[in-house]
């Protein structure tokens, strides 16, 4: 059984191994950044270890830094999260070569299932539906131009390495085909040092049903249901819930087969989700594998009572599946929100700065996944999400409810967030019906210029509740906030003391 684990990243993810690494008596070794000395992670775990400057080029993606930590702390294990070297093969490589558990799948599994093109023609093996197109990188643009007329337009030009949306191109007809081939190259050189890209038919208004899976070394594999990851922006989710509410039982299974079916295929052991999309008429098609924990894998816990990362370092450390695919049981509802520092009304930007004010209630049903605490900053080195909310009910309904109630009593000041923007979606007639696909927010919210509201008139009242009962605990007499909001969507206040 693994012993120490170091965890080979940050923030919530870093916190959330821990978590569960302390609950299975497990040591934990955290590695920071300049920036994160005294972030939550780094005083949470059992040891910690300065690795390089704030950027993450000079600290968290150096990947011989890590592993000499880890041989220097006597770790027996690491853990990537997910992101920065997480679906690196060269990094679980390293690991294996100074005999170190990397806590994911094997360094040919990563490396095979990250192309997309290779992992395409492994589902094509195994019977898995896939998208009309190529299996294999094109040779250039006369290559496309067969294709694309062979399919049908719309078309979709995608990076075989890779993904976020990086190297990926919608074509509306053959004048366009040139000039976007050309630019997903490009991005996809830039995003992946490697510009392969190919070809399939653009399915419209998808919806976007991810499978978790989890499979062991002694050839067990099984599915913990589906993931509804629609609700995105620029090819980045924002909700995520389970269950579907376009899938059933019949679909759900035959979903899960398909995914079972290509782990295996791929030789695939540890975590690890596979992609998919479904049309209109609920014909499903696979998308891509991802080698790692997924950010969203919190609503799969609470649905199933299954923790993730413990059945990770289990396999990890040599030992079956602790659940057959008969003993997975699935109750209620769960929907999680990224809160993340961003700017809803200037283009989503990040926004960085310190968070001098955060108060939460939580309460029953609702958990939180954060590495952030009152007083942190929000810098430009690293992702800007700064808290998942994970609301669970006995019903789709009652985890809506939960996770409005929640985050209307979610308050930061100090960086602007997209939590009335979430608020907003949760209370839109689409996603309350869950008529709903990946183009919604790109059609209503950006492509329509719809209002994107600002949380800070909510955080006001926050602020002026949470200051008057301290004053009153004082005996002192309230304060009121007045004022109008500027041209930069900020508070001009005057603040004063009176009866």
């Amino acid at each position: 059984m693994i012993k120490k684990i170091l965890i080979s990243n940050r923030g919530e993810i870093a916190v959330r191994v821990i978590s569960t690494a302390r609950e299975m008596g497990i040591k934990t070794v955290a590695v920071y950044s300049d920036f994160d000395r005294f972030s939550m992670f780094a005083k949470y775990a059992d040891e910690s270890y300065h690795i390089g400057e704030s950027p993450a080029s000079k600290s968290y993606l150096l990947a011989d830094r890590i592993i000499e930590t880890a041989l220097k702390c006597g770790a027996d294990a690491i853990h990537p999260g997910y992101g920065f070297l997480s679906e690196r093969s060269y990094f679980a490589r390293l690991c294996n070569d100074n005999n170190i558990k990397f806590i994911g799948p094997s360094p040919e599994a990563i490396e095979y299932l990250g192309s997309k093109t290779n992992a395409k023609s492994i589902a094509i093996k195994s019977g898995v539906p896939t998208v009309p197109g190529t299996d294999h990188a094109i040779s250039g643009l006369d290559e496309a131009k067969l294709i694309a007329g062979q399919i049908g337009y719309p078309v979709l030009i995608k990076a075989s390495a890779g993904g976020g949306g990086k190297g990926m191109r919608i074509v509306n007809n053959p004048a366009d085909l040139d000039s976007a081939l050309r630019l997903a190259q490009n991005e996809a050189r830039s995003s992946f040092g490697d510009d392969s890209v190919f070809i399939e038919k653009y399915i419209i208004a998808p919806r976007h049903i991810e499978f978790q899976i989890l499979a062991d070394e002694y050839g067990n594999a099984i599915h913990l249901g589906e993931r509804e990851c629609s609700m995105q922006r620029r090819h980045q989710k924002v909700i995520e819930e389970t269950p579907s509410v376009i899938i059933d039982k019949d679909l759900r299974d035959k979903m899960g087969e398909a995914a079972r079916n290509l782990a295996k295929a791929a030789g695939y052991t540890n975590a690890g989700t596979v992609e998919f999309i479904v049309d209109s008429d609920k014909n499903f098609y696979f998308l891509e594998m991802n080698t790692r924990l997924q950010v969203e894998h919190p609503v799969t816990e609470v649905r199933t009572g299954i923790d993730l990362v413990k059945e990770q370092i289990l396999v990890a450390s040599g030992e079956k599946l602790s659940y057959s695919q008969e003993s997975v049981t699935f109750n209620g509802a769960a929907i999680e929100c990224r809160i993340c520092a961003e700017d809803p009304e200037n283009n989503f930007i990040p926004s960085t700065g310190k968070i001098n004010y955060l108060s939460k209630i939580l309460g029953n049903g609702v958990r939180e996944d954060t590495g952030i605490e009152h007083g942190d900053e929000i810098s430009i080195y690293y992702d800007s999400m700064i808290a998942k909310l994970i609301c669970f009910g006995n019903t789709r309904p009652d985890a809506i409810n939960k996770m409005k109630r929640t985050l209307s009593n979610y308050q930061i000041s100090g960086v602007k967030t997209n939590i009335k923007f979430l608020l907003e979606l949760l209370n839109t007639d689409a996603f309350k019906n869950g008529c709903y696909n990946t183009q919604f927010i790109e059609n209503e919210f950006m492509n329509n210029k719809k209002s994107i509201s600002s949380d800070e008139d909510n955080l006001s009242a926050g602020i002026v509740a949470s200051v008057n009962f301290k004053q009153r605990l004082k005996g002192e007499k309230k304060l009121h906030i007045t004022g109008k909001r500027n041209h930069t969507g900020g508070w001009k206040s005057k603040r004063f003391f009176g009866s």
